[in-house]
């Protein structure tokens, strides 16, 4: 199991739930958010998106209104391997 860095006072909405529930996998070794900004697009529901590759892991975009949040996974899995780990995790919201 994985842990969750809770670093910040604002998170996107129901982010952080996802993030718990990735955060089970045994793959999963640390999950950091970081910084938040605004966006023009909006999305109305929760996104994760894999955005780049980092060392020891990868980048994620989380999206949810007008608003986007950067998440960073320490892992071994590849973004092939996580990508059906976080639509699995994200259906379940």
């Amino acid at each position: 199991m994985g842990r969750l860095v809770i670093t910040h006072s604002t998170y996107l909405e129901g982010l952080i739930p996802v993030l718990r529930r990735l955060a089970q996998h045994e793959a999963i070794d640390t999950i950091t958010p970081a910084v938040i900004a605004r966006v023009r697009g909006r999305s109305p529901q929760l996104q994760l998106r894999i955005s780049a590759p980092i060392q020891g892991g990868h980048k994620l975009v989380a999206r949810r209104g007008g608003s986007v949040q950067e998440v960073f996974i320490v892992t071994g899995l590849s973004a092939a391997e996580l990508k059906p780990l976080l639509e699995t995790v994200l259906r379940r919201t």
